[in-house]
């Protein structure tokens, strides 16, 4: 259930992003899900992608500093209650949601969410019967 995400730090510099797309694009590498913080200095683009390992290394080879990072992933209908739900279960036992993001396909909403505790996290939503996606789910849509 653990889902392996990039997280690849940017200078916030138009292009940096095309660039990063680039990469990535020009080995076929698909995305599922993306996401930018960021600051007036810097950024971090979050990233799912059909091959973690690979897209990592060439990112690296392009000089970009990039990590792997666990993430679990919540499909649920695409309303807010739903996405409060989840978040409630993890609250009530203690479990900080270091940040999360979402988007939707159909009437459903992938929800993905960084927790300080991830495996605690899947048992409690599991417990709940909520969807949890598995990487090869994520990577396939």
């Amino acid at each position: 259930m653990i889902i392996q995400q990039l997280s690849v730090f940017l200078e916030n510099k138009s292009g940096r992003l095309t660039e990063v797309l680039e990469v990535l694009g020009r080995e076929n590498i698909r995305i599922t899900a993306l996401s930018v913080a960021d600051t007036t200095e810097f950024g971090i683009l979050r990233i799912i992608v059909s091959d973690p390992e690979k897209a990592k290394s060439l990112l690296k080879e392009q000089m970009f500093t990039v990590n792997i990072t666990e993430v679990i992933s919540v499909m649920a209908p695409d309303e807010a209650k739903y996405y409060a739900k989840v978040l409630k279960i993890l609250s009530d036992i203690d479990i900080s949601v270091e940040y999360t993001y979402a988007f939707s396909i159909g009437k459903k909403s992938i929800i993905v969410l960084r927790c300080s505790n991830n495996e605690k996290a899947i048992e409690a939503l599991k417990a709940h019967e909520m969807e949890l996606l598995k990487a090869s789910d994520l990577y396939s849509i």
